[in-house]
C-alpha cells in the first residue's frame, strides 16, 4: 500500500476511527478513576498504619522494639559472660565428696573415725581423716592433685578418695 492509499482509507473511515479513539479514551478514562480510587485507599491505609495504636507512628514503634531487641541481645550478651565466669568458678569448687566412716581400734563400739575426700571437677582437693581412740583424737590433712597425693593415704582414705572420684 502507497501513502495516497493510506490516506483513502483513513478518509473513507475516518468516523470509525474517531469512535474507536473515542472509546478507548473513555476506557482509559475508567482505569485512571479506578487506579485513582486505589490509590486513595491505599493512602488511608498507609496513614492509617502509621498513626499505629493509640496515636504512636509505626516508625517510632519499629524504632521502639528495634532498641528493645539491642537491649536483650546486649543482656544475653551479659549474661554469657556471667554464665562463664560461673561456670570456670564452678571447676574449681569443691562438688565431689567420698565419706568412709570406719572403726580404728577393735575395742572401740561405734564407727567414730572417718576419712572424708573432698573434690574439684579437675579432681583436686583435700583428704581429711580422723582417728577417734579412748584417750585421744588425731586429724589428718592430705593434699590431693590430679587424684594423685604426695602422701601415703591410708586404705579408708583411698577409699573416699575412689568415692569421690566416682562423683560426676
Amino acid at each position: 500500500m502507497d501513502l495516497q492509499g493510506i490516506n483513502a482509507f483513513v478518509m473513507n473511515n475516518l468516523m470509525y476511527i474517531v469512535e474507536g479513539l473515542g472509546l478507548l479514551v473513555i476506557i482509559m478514562y475508567g482505569i485512571i478513576i479506578h487506579l485513582w480510587m486505589s490509590l486513595s485507599d491505599m493512602r488511608k491505609r498507609y496513614r492509617d498504619m502509621m498513626k499505629g495504636v493509640e496515636g504512636a507512628n509505626l516508625e517510632q514503634m519499629l524504632i521502639g522494639h528495634i532498641d528493645e531487641t539491642r537491649a536483650v541481645a546486649e543482656e544475653n550478651r551479659r549474661l554469657d559472660e556471667e554464665n562463664k565466669r560461673m561456670d570456670a568458678l564452678l571447676q574449681t569448687a569443691l562438688t565431689r565428696v567420698g565419706v568412709v566412716r570406719f572403726a580404728a581400734f577393735e575395742d572401740m563400739g561405734s564407727d567414730l573415725s572417718y576419712a572424708v575426700a573432698m573434690l574439684d571437677s579437675h579432681n583436686n582437693g583435700v583428704v581429711l581423716s580422723s582417728i577417734f581412740g579412748r584417750e585421744d583424737s588425731r586429724s589428718y590433712v592430705k593434699p590431693i592433685q590430679d587424684g594423685q597425693s604426695s602422701y601415703t593415704l591410708t586404705d579408708e582414705e583411698q577409699q573416699a578418695l575412689k568415692e569421690a572420684m566416682q562423683k560426676a
